[in-house]
């Protein structure tokens, strides 16, 4: 997505489903399209929340769109991707910053109309530029069409101020200079409010911090080993990756302390769900 270069781990991503399911949730329920016939889910991950989408909308014509071939390939050997036109879950790889609404990068559409739903959850941030993104496809969709958007607000959470610390500092900025997404990665609330309306959508927005109740030794490590912290340890390598690992895990220690029953991770996440007028 965007300007990524780095791996992902399908299966280290769904180590904290439960967690990460729950915005989708909430983000999907307030879209109100009744029997949508094109959806799409930009930046689909492993394709196990696009498929709810197909069973909430069985006759519609489902794409999932990823620029990770892992998980792309996990998507499909997990829910099949069926074969073109018709309904039914296609999955494929493709660059969000490239997509436009109505252009089927991979001809599985029965035509070139616009989608209906288009569905984006915890994708956009790695996108530069998705504002403007976002403003297009406004524009491109037909009244009546939904655009559903959930990014993480937690940017400057300690989380990732440790890791962006810890990346600047003496002993890893000249292997990690410029590898990981600035504070200003996403908007706040406001600004995606008002580029729905300019954008001729009628729009809720709203944001909810989540209280996740971690388990293990290095909980906060394990949650942004298979997120934010991709792009470091792509950068660094296993030998070197494995020795900032062990400098974050203790500064997130302190950061996060152990409880009676475990870690409290607060973590924000802003919502948009829009109807084109």
């Amino acid at each position: 997505m965007g300007d990524q270069a780095f791996p992902w781990e399908p299966g280290t991503y769904l180590h904290f489903n439960d967690f990460r399911e729950r915005p989708f949730f909430d983000l999907t329920a307030r879209i109100g399209a009744a029997t949508p016939a094109r959806v799409v889910d930009l930046g689909c991950g492993p394709g196990n929340l696009t498929a709810t989408l197909a069973r909430r909308w069985p006759a519609a014509h489902l794409v999932g769109l990823d620029s990770s071939t892992e998980m792309i390939a996990a998507a499909r050997e997990t829910h099949g991707s069926h074969g073109p036109g018709g309904p039914g879950l296609h999955f494929g790889v493709a660059d969000i910053a490239d997509w436009v609404p109505g252009v089927d990068p991979f001809g599985t559409a029965p035509d070139r109309t616009a989608p209906d739903v288009v569905v984006s959850n915890a994708a956009l941030q790695w996108v530069p530029g998705h504002r403007d993104l976002m403003t297009g496809w406004l524009a491109a969709l037909h009244p009546g069409a939904w655009l559903g958007v959930q990014v993480p607000g937690n940017f400057t959470a300690p989380s990732h101020v440790i890791m962006r610390e810890l990346a600047a500092g003496a002993r890893w900025c000249k292997q990690l200079d410029g590898v990981l997404r600035h504070d200003d990665a996403v908007g706040e609330p406001a600004e995606y409010h008002e580029l729905f309306l300019a954008a001729g959508a009628r729009v809720e927005v709203w944001e909810t911090t989540y209280l996740h109740l971690l388990q293990g030794s290095d909980p906060v490590l394990d949650w942004v080993r298979g997120t934010g912290l991709r792009p470091v340890l792509a950068a660094l390598g296993p030998a070197e990756g494995e020795k900032f690992e062990k400098e974050y895990a203790a500064l997130a220690a302190q950061a996060y302390p152990l409880g009676p029953h475990g870690t409290i991770f607060p973590f924000r996440r802003i919502f948009m769900v829009g109807e084109k007028q």
